[in-house]
């Protein structure tokens, strides 16, 4: 692998894990605004969100360590795909955005479209090589 090839895997690898992070941190500030987003049959909404708040934290950590990049990188994956319901729910039920206060349908409805692209970037930066040097 050439090594602009590692430069820019090693951007997208921080850069996804910084995200990630962030969007652990959104759901303690916002944990309100995200439990809407969980259909009302389901109990323990503002837990939920807490929870998937610290495992974000985890799985950017873990990301970022080569032992554990690939198979967190899956592991991520998988779980993007379980959220998904969630932003369809928002979307087809009109629920803002957490931190918004009204909803926009139709950037509830292009969200949707991002989290294909989420999981195509983490499962692409969990296979950035595993070398001793950055540089090498």
């Amino acid at each position: 692998m050439s090594r602009r090839k590692k430069v820019v895997g090693w951007f997208g690898l921080v850069l996804f894990s910084f995200f990630f992070i962030a969007a652990g941190v959104f759901h303690f500030i916002e944990a309100q605004g995200f439990a809407r987003m969980i259909p009302s049959f389901l109990p323990l909404k503002e837990e939920a969100v807490y929870l998937t708040g610290i495992l974000e934290f985890i799985l950017a950590i873990l990301l970022l360590i080569p032992k554990t990049r690939r198979k967190t990188g899956i592991v991520t994956a998988v779980y993007l795909v379980l959220i998904f319901p969630a932003n369809i729910y928002a979307a087809v039920k009109g629920i803002p955005a957490p931190g918004a206060e009204e909803a926009n349908a139709p950037l509830l409805w292009v969200r949707l479209l991002f989290q294909p692209l989420l999981i195509w970037w983490v499962l692409a930066v969990s296979k950035v090589e595993k070398t001793r040097s950055f540089y090498s």
